[in-house]
């Protein structure tokens, strides 16, 4: 297994308390991501270094963007359509209006323009009673499969034909099959257990080549997951808790990472978004009712 320790650059001058959902906007060359504790939702521009902040009515846990400029947002209140130049909120569908135990969790656009968001136990207990969602560009929200404690690690293989998932408390990763005709899943498998010094699995990206970065924030590192569930690579990070990466730049080869105020390590230490090259691009991200592999 490989082992990087690469030389970051920090992007912001302002502490973040759980920064998640780093997302590339290669139209306006700018990186969203939330702040769950904020709640907020940023979006640096990365020429430019200007920051804009949307403060969200509720907790936000994800979120995607869409082909007319808007935002779908997983709030704690249901999965909204956000209009950043107006500020207005429109409400799409709430999933889970009979689980108040629970919230919106990671969430991502499939490669055929669907939107898939799971939810998480907000309780002390943590039970299994989180599930997975997939919403159609007309509004319909279907429940894909439950028995989770926090749903999360969302990311496609580039031919789209793989839906990776993990469940964060269970620390395992698991795959589908992926219809990119339906949206249906099939023939589920575990890829990988990730111990906590492994790095128990939160936000995922996947790159060009089909291998799944899975940030691991009990351990400070990413780990680059191989399809047969062999740790390929191991980036260790200057941050005690990463929480998702994503790949953008011109090339696709740079790495952004959020990660959250953390003091694993004794000394607390706020969340922030970090930035550093790779080697390898990463697989294209789909707008909301954007189908990117009909091109």
């Amino acid at each position: 297994m490989r082992i990087d320790y690469p030389t970051v650059e920090y992007l912001l001058d302002q502490p973040i308390g759980a920064g998640e959902g780093p997302l590339w906007s290669a139209g306006e060359q700018a990186l969203y991501f939330i702040d769950i504790r904020g709640p907020a939702l940023f979006r640096l521009s990365l020429n430019s270094r200007k920051l804009d902040r949307w403060v969200m009515p509720s907790t936000i846990g994800g979120f995607g963007l869409c082909r007319d400029g808007r935002l779908i947002v997983a709030l704690r209140g249901g999965v909204h359509y956000f209009d950043p130049r107006a500020e207005r909120f429109e409400l799409i569908c709430h999933p889970e209006a009979d689980r108040p135990m629970n919230r919106l969790n990671d969430a991502k656009v499939s490669p055929d323009g669907r939107f898939f968001v799971g939810s998480m136990d907000t309780r002390p207990e943590k039970e299994r009673v989180a599930s997975l969602f997939r919403v159609d560009p007309d509004g319909e929200a279907t429940r894909m499969f439950g028995d989770l404690i926090v749903s999360n690690g969302l990311a496609w293989s580039p031919d789209g034909t793989t839906l990776y998932h993990s469940d964060s408390r269970s620390s395992y990763v698991q795959s589908f099959d992926y219809d990119l005709k339906t949206g249906a899943l099939s023939n589920r498998r575990i890829v990988v257990e990730l111990t906590e010094d492994d790095g128990r699995p939160d936000g995922a990206a996947c790159d060009a080549e089909g291998f799944y970065w899975s940030a691991g924030v009990t351990a400070g590192c990413l780990n680059r997951i191989a399809p047969d569930g062999r740790i390929d690579r191991k980036v260790m990070l200057p941050v005690p808790a990463p929480t998702m990466p994503c790949f953008g730049g011109a090339d696709m080869k740079t790495m952004f990472v959020t990660s959250l105020t953390s003091a694993r390590t004794g000394t607390e230490v706020a969340g922030t978004v970090i930035a550093f090259p790779v080697d390898v691009p990463g697989a294209p991200v789909a707008r909301f009712s954007e189908n990117i592999l009909a091109r």
